[in-house]
């Protein structure tokens, strides 16, 4: 070994260098890269292992008429999912290829119809029922088929095209949206001061015909607190106080040599008379001396401010949100449900604080230049099979929001501001009659009367397949009785 250290060094600089980095340690970087490499794939390949053992199910979700709840109930269903988080283990992770599993919060539109679902993996069917339950007592919770299956997943179709995106923040995600309580007015009767924004997609799904479908999926994965220290940075970005930092010895030991040099003009300039230093060392110490002070900050960066210590002091997920409009050729309308859609979305936006736009440089089916029809066909392909397997890898990297926005995001109609007629419900509290009503010999008429303007919302002959997705799964001996209401 000492040798080749002495034959090494007596080469000349150039050649030994040559030596170095190309014969002796030249396959260094490689080798790193190629096991790196490996090891990344293998856990991919457990990840994908691991992934295809589980079950998931559907669930479509109906709450009573009369829905009176506020959001906080919604607001508390999302935090008790936060109970679903898993601390993984270096072996669980990289060797067994467990990952963190993901809900998918749905709300969808077939032909006019709307529905509230929950795509869960099955062991956690009990969690997201308790959620529900303990929030909407009277809500009915039925496991149904994926109304996603029979539909194209490649494009061109010969029956049906679509339209997809996902939706991103506009600025750094630990600043908020707008939230529920921000749609909040003192005007009017005190059960329609809440305007909610959810009316205008109620709205749009109601005037869906027959062949349009309209998705809106958010991917919800539990996740840990370190997503908190990301909003602390932040805050101490905004408002300018320096991060500190842990200073090793020798800094220490420098830092009055770097006081004196950096003062040294202004004590000559001064004749050691600090009365005399200029106005800007005199300004520079009154504020190191003072510290943060509140009361320089702009007005829009004291809303950030206090709008991140809000988002951080509640429980936070990690999100996605996709759209997709899949329609048939002949009645397809992307002017009415793509527009409409979008606008919908836009109401949470505070153009001070944040705000959720389409995904329109990678993940929306649309672009133009170079052979513009066959990269449209992919990325209506990837966004309809990323919606399907409700993937919350592809497309872009998921951001942080809290249970408050996700609850002014998805939550369940409320009667006196939404009054979109299909939207599925649950039948009205089914309860024992009470011991004191007169019984008498006369039968009581079974018969079922009409519904009210049944002629203004009859249901067209070729919608009833619409009905027949969200059909309860079981065998024949498990269907509820005829008098129980079917999703």
């Amino acid at each position: 070994m000492e040798n080749f250290f002495l034959e090494l060094f007596s080469l000349p600089p150039s050649e030994a260098l040559y030596r170095i980095m190309f014969w002796y340690f030249g396959w260094l970087p490689i080798a790193i890269l190629y096991v790196a490499g490996a090891v990344f794939l293998f856990r991919k390949v457990q990840r994908i292992k691991w992934f295809h053992t589980q079950k998931f199910i559907v669930l479509a979700i109906d709450v009573p008429e009369n829905n009176e709840q506020s959001l906080r109930a919604v607001e508390n269903l999302f935090t008790y999912l936060a109970g679903a988080h898993k601390n993984l283990n270096l072996i669980e992770s990289w060797w067994d290829g467990v990952f963190q599993l993901s809900f998918s919060m749905e709300i969808v539109g077939i032909d006019g119809y709307i529905q509230y679902l929950v795509h869960t993996p099955a062991h956690f069917k009990h969690l997201i029922e308790t959620a529900i339950y303990a929030n909407y007592p009277d809500a009915e919770i039925t496991e149904v088929e994926d109304y996603t299956i029979d539909m194209p997943s490649r494009f061109p179709d010969e029956e049906y095209d679509c339209w997809g995106t996902e939706f991103i923040l506009s600025r750094p995600d630990m600043l908020p949206i707008l939230r529920y309580k921000e749609f909040e007015h003192q005007f009017g009767r005190p059960e329609t001061q809440y305007k909610d924004p959810l009316a205008s997609l109620m709205d749009l799904y109601s005037s869906l015909g027959p062949g349009e479908q309209c998705w809106y999926q958010i991917i919800v994965i539990p996740t840990g607190f370190d997503w908190i220290k990301k909003g602390d940075e932040l805050v101490a970005k905004i408002a300018g106080i320096k991060k500190l930092t842990k200073k090793s010895l020798m800094e220490r030991a420098m830092e009055p040599v770097s006081m004196v040099g950096g003062n040294l003009g202004y004590i000559i300039a001064s004749g050691l008379d600090p009365s005399r230093l200029p106005a800007e060392a005199m300004e520079a110490k009154k504020d190191e001396k003072e510290g943060f002070n509140m009361m320089k900050l702009t007005p829009a960066q004291k809303k950030q401010i206090e709008g991140i210590q809000e988002k951080v002091s509640k429980m936070g997920f990690e999100v996605k949100i996709r759209m997709v409009y899949l329609a048939k050729k002949d009645v397809m309308n992307k002017p009415k449900v793509v527009n409409g859609f979008v606008g919908f979305i836009k109401q949470f936006t505070s153009n001070d604080l944040n705000g959720l736009k389409p995904d329109m440089d990678k993940t929306a089916t649309s672009t133009a230049y170079f052979a513009a029809d066959q990269r449209i066909n992919m990325r209506k392909g990837k966004i309809i099979r990323a919606y399907k397997n409700r993937d919350d890898v592809a497309g872009r990297t998921p951001f942080i929001m809290n249970s408050e926005e996700l609850a002014t995001l998805w939550h369940f109609p409320t009667d006196a501001v939404i009054k979109a007629p299909l939207i599925q419900r649950a039948a009205a509290k089914r309860s024992e009659a009470p011991m004191s009503l007169p019984v008498g010999e006369q039968a009581v008429d079974s018969s079922v009367p009409e519904p009210i303007f049944q002629e203004d919302y009859e249901i067209p002959e070729d919608q009833s397949r619409v009905k027949q997705s969200f059909e309860p799964l079981g065998s024949p001996e498990d269907a509820p009785p005829d008098n129980l209401p079917v999703v």
